[in-house]
């Protein structure tokens, strides 16, 4: 028996079973754009835990940095403290946001997290309960968090009653909207997403009056709804709403934030500002630090002790992302991400339609490095039969939202010649799941 076998079936009887996995591979070290399980085998890694080590795997610059806030100071409670990481990080992050009136932090562990204390500052700054979110949104799995979470129902099954006071609006995924394949020239993105405000607007008559809604949240770009990224107008539209209305803009960039889309949040693709932005994943390399930012008079409208956590801010954390950043700044990394996005595009919209049998389409699309590959007309579970024929070519690849979707969120520092690579094993890929048809 492999060292794989033994790991696995020790995991199998002692983690809980709720955690859902993509590969039984038992990962030992990362470096760069890859990584080697316990029997020693290589693998391409096209997901970066889920977008999170932006710079590749174990970055020296990252290590470096770690190592030595180790060996200085590993905690430094928020509630107790002020520690020089955090402050550090927030003079390199302010000149980073979208608009410099976001200029107040407060720093968490995880997405989730984060997420619930947007809405948290969201209740007491507007002394308003109730929050509209969107259809294929992902947000979290924890209690709150997944109540505001409509991708998946796996997420919040089976633990109701969940957190009241949430309303859901479409969400213009016009690939999807059965208007637009009807009569897709005169019911196109623009449409979907003039209806989808519309909407909104008779969901504030009907569900949710403008003076009991707190805040809208939405991720400018999806994640787990599909990597879809609505027209530029349905942003704007939902910030003139939201002005109107008195009602407050939160943009979960957890996924698409720290570069992933090309910008350092993708907002600013929208000319957008939020009142709170949310970050997490890419935001340290690898290390467990979530944020939001917003502006001074709204944070200050609550309590001292209302907010805070153990670990909220670690300081090893804060070290890891002024690595990252110091890397972004160093190795032009936005600047990366978008050559090798066009690299990836060109070659995946030249390349894959001719693969596919007539009575098949696709639609390759995204912002930056976050690139989803949608298939019509093939049957439910293709898209995962083109990750397991990723993975016997030592490739990691993962789908994404209900729909047979592949996505890459690869190493914003990946080399031209891994991404040669990864476009070959890719089409490779999803060649050999056609044969399947």
């Amino acid at each position: 028996m492999s060292s794989s076998a033994k790991y696995v079936d020790f995991a199998k009887q002692h983690i809980a079973h709720g955690i859902g996995r993509s590969t039984e591979l038992v990962i030992e070290r990362g470096q760069g754009t890859y990584v080697w399980d316990v029997d020693g085998k290589k693998y391409l890694d096209l997901t970066t835990g889920i977008g999170v080590t932006s710079t590749g795997h174990c970055h020296p610059k990252v290590v470096k940095a770690v190592q030595k806030q180790a060996a200085n100071l590993s905690h430094g409670q928020v509630n107790l403290c002020f520690h020089k990481p955090m402050l550090e990080l927030i003079e390199q992050l302010k000149p980073k946001m979208p608009a410099p009136e976001l200029d107040t932090f407060f720093f968490w562990n995880s997405g989730s997290e984060a997420v619930e204390a947007s809405i948290k500052l969201a209740r007491h700054a507007t002394k308003r309960q109730n929050i509209i979110v969107f259809q294929g949104s992902y947000h979290g799995r924890t209690f709150g968090a997944m109540a505001l979470t409509t991708s998946k129902t796996v997420y919040s099954a089976g633990f109701g009653p969940v957190m009241p006071g949430v309303h859901v609006a479409p969400f213009p995924y016009y690939q999807q909207w059965a208007a637009h394949r009807a009569d897709p020239s005169r019911f196109d993105a623009e449409w979907c997403a003039q209806e989808s405000l519309r909407q909104v607007e008779i969901l504030l008559k009907q569900r949710s009056a403008p003076e009991d809604t707190a805040a809208m949240l939405i991720e400018p770009v999806q994640g787990e709804g599909g990597y879809v990224a609505p027209p530029k107008s349905f942003l704007q539209g939902l910030r003139k709403i939201c002005d109107k209305h008195g009602i407050l803009l939160i943009c979960d960039e957890v996924q698409s934030g720290f570069g992933r889309t090309g910008k350092m949040f993708a907002v600013e693709h929208y000319d957008v500002v939020p009142d709170i932005l949310i970050m997490a994943k890419g935001i340290a390399s690898g290390y467990p630090i979530s944020a939001i930012v917003s502006r001074k008079e709204l944070m200050d409208r609550q309590p001292a002790g209302s907010m805070g956590g153990t670990y909220a801010g670690n300081a090893i954390a804060c070290a890891a992302a002024k690595a990252t950043l110091d890397i972004f700044e160093e190795e032009k990394v936005l600047e990366n991400c978008n050559a090798r996005s066009k690299q990836f595009f060109e070659a995946f919209r030249t390349k894959i339609p001719d693969m596919l049998p007539k009575n098949v389409t696709v639609d390759v699309r995204g912002l930056g490095l976050m690139i989803g590959i949608e298939f019509f007309g093939v049957p439910a579970g293709f898209a995962g039969k083109v990750t397991a024929e990723a993975l016997k070519r030592d490739t990691i690849l993962l789908t994404t939202s209900i729909y047979e979707t592949l996505r890459l969120i690869p190493p914003l520092n990946i080399t031209k010649e891994e991404t040669d690579l990864a476009i070959e094993r890719v089409l490779a890929s999803i060649q050999a799941a056609v044969k399947g048809l």
